[in-house]
């Protein structure tokens, strides 16, 4: 079969299945994945579901049948996320007659067929690519990608040889800078229990299908006998979501979220017509190779029901946005023209505030100053710079502490009395899709991760910079004092001034 079909079970494909002298797929999931010819498969899920073996054996399977004319890549965005598939390699590959070295990573196969094992981080890494003539290319832990513009880019490098039947496979697992956009690519929420097929249309008007082969631990009959323990360790491993995601492959589940006090249910709102009086403003995270992200926000003047809530006086309200996909390529000029295209019917702003880096001055105008020019000739409010500190400067006490960028920014997500101060439209999609997603530095705790799509991120930070907002303090306590010399009490609003009495 060509395609899984969408009515395909298992148990079919487990038929007649090929096998080399010592290796041979379990059934389930690497025999649905061996038998299938897709152009395009997402295999993965849960840990350990048997993803590194199923993409090796079914290479051995096909340098066998094609020979000299199979070449294929493993691709990995770290050097360490390949040795435990090259040590596996050897004892497939080994003992049926392969050839391997080291530098770099390379089996000349029995029949003449090559594998490799290589880097792959960017769109210029994957461009080093470019002529070679490739049949098959496996991107392992792909959810380490924080977009997929690199691994798309290996689709230029497949070619098919003498009807060698291409494919590019990833591999992966809930986790990681790149959950988000897995999941929306192969539709992993909820986490599929069955094989099935993606299609997506191209821009000639021709259907692209992709294959997603759902696995789990327990179909990993090999490892369950061999260490039946292994279910139990993963319970131990920490957080719930943590556990539910490596567990049951569910991409829904978010384990270190940086902003894990966001809730859709608390912070997104049907919009409404904003009201004149409201203060508006702009704040933008420029970008013209990485996406760009342009916010329109107002602030609550008094308190306004909507949406069965009540939106407090002073909170930030997110009613439009503008987020262009990586490699969009836009000239400042034209960033300024869509801006002025989507606020032309606004009324004047009060403040606009954008990246720091853009008033860099390098031998000619500056980011800044293009798209500002552009903004006054229409009578629009220009960019200043943003407030774009991120944390506290550690052992400066004059970094204005707790309200340094992140955390102003989850004190409005937090609120007061289980009310937030800062709010979304729900039309600002990227927002919704790429803020709660977002998770810590591993290296600097009180930071985010700027692996993640962190675009939109960083502009709502620069507005809430921009527009502070600080809890109030719980009140003081009241108490009586009582002189028990003259036996008269005094009443006192304030505490600390017990002693001056």
């Amino acid at each position: 079969m060509t395609l899984l079909s969408k009515e395909a079970s298992i148990a079919q494909l487990d038929q007649l299945l090929p096998s080399t002298d010592l290796w041979a797929p379990q059934p389930g999931p690497q025999a649905a994945f061996v038998r299938c010819n897709s152009r395009e498969i997402f295999y993965g899920g849960a840990r350990a579901g048997g993803k590194t073996d199923g993409v090796l054996g079914k290479w051995a399977l096909k340098e066998r049948k094609y020979g000299k004319h199979f070449n294929a890549i493993m691709f990995r965005r770290t050097t360490v996320s390949a040795e435990d598939a090259i040590e596996r390699s050897k004892q497939i590959y080994g003992p049926i007659g392969g050839r391997f070295r080291d530098m770099p990573p390379r089996w000349t196969m029995p029949n003449g067929g090559r594998i490799g094992f290589h880097y792959l981080e960017t769109i210029d890494d994957a461009a080093e690519y470019q002529g070679r003539n490739v049949t098959d290319a496996w991107v392992e832990e792909a959810g380490q990608f924080p977009d997929p513009a690199p691994i798309d880019r290996l689709f230029g490098i497949l070619r098919s040889a003498h009807n060698v039947p291409i494919q590019l496979v990833l591999t992966g697992n809930p986790g990681g800078p790149g959950q988000h956009w897995l999941a929306e690519r192969y539709k992993l929420i909820p986490f599929p229990r069955h094989p099935h097929v993606v299609e997506r249309i191209l821009p000639t008007g021709a259907i692209h299908e992709a294959a997603v082969i759902p696995a789990r631990i327990q179909d990993n009959i090999i490892l369950m006998l061999r260490d039946p323990g292994y279910i139990d360790r993963l319970h131990m491993v920490g957080s719930p979501q943590l556990v539910k995601a490596w567990l049951e492959g569910d991409f829904s589940a978010i384990e270190g979220a940086y902003f894990d006090c966001w809730s859709d249910s608390k912070h997104v709102v049907q919009p409404f017509v904003v009201p004149e009086t409201w203060l508006r403003f702009r704040a933008m995270d420029w970008g013209s190779n990485s996406p760009f992200s342009v916010g329109w926000w107002t602030i609550v003047q008094d308190d306004y029901q909507h949406d069965g809530r009540e939106l407090p006086r002073g909170a930030l309200v997110r009613y439009r946005e503008w987020y262009g996909a990586k490699g969009a390529k836009l000239t400042n000029e034209q960033l300024a023209g869509g801006i002025i295209e989507r606020e032309a019917i606004d009324p004047k702003l009060s403040d606009a505030v954008l990246d720091p880096r853009c008033f860099a001055v390098e031998g000619g105008p500056s980011i800044a100053e293009q798209i500002n020019t552009q903004l006054a000739k229409k009578g629009m409010m220009p960019f200043r710079q943003a407030d774009n500190r991120r944390v506290p400067m550690r052992g400066n006490p004059d970094t204005r502490g707790p309200l340094s960028g992140w955390a102003e920014m989850r004190q409005r997500l937090v609120g007061s009395n289980n009310v937030p101060m800062i709010y979304t439209f729900s039309t600002c999609r990227d927002s919704i899709r790429t803020i709660p997603k977002l998770q810590h530095d591993p290296k600097r705790a009180e930071d985010l991760d700027t692996n993640g799509e962190d675009h939109c991120a960083d502009e709502w930070r620069y507005m809430c910079m921009a527009r502070p907002w600080l809890k109030s303090p719980p009140p003081r306590e009241e108490f009586v004092f009582k002189d028990y010399a003259t036996g008269k009490q005094t009443f006192d609003r304030h505490k600390d001034s017990f002693m001056t009495l």
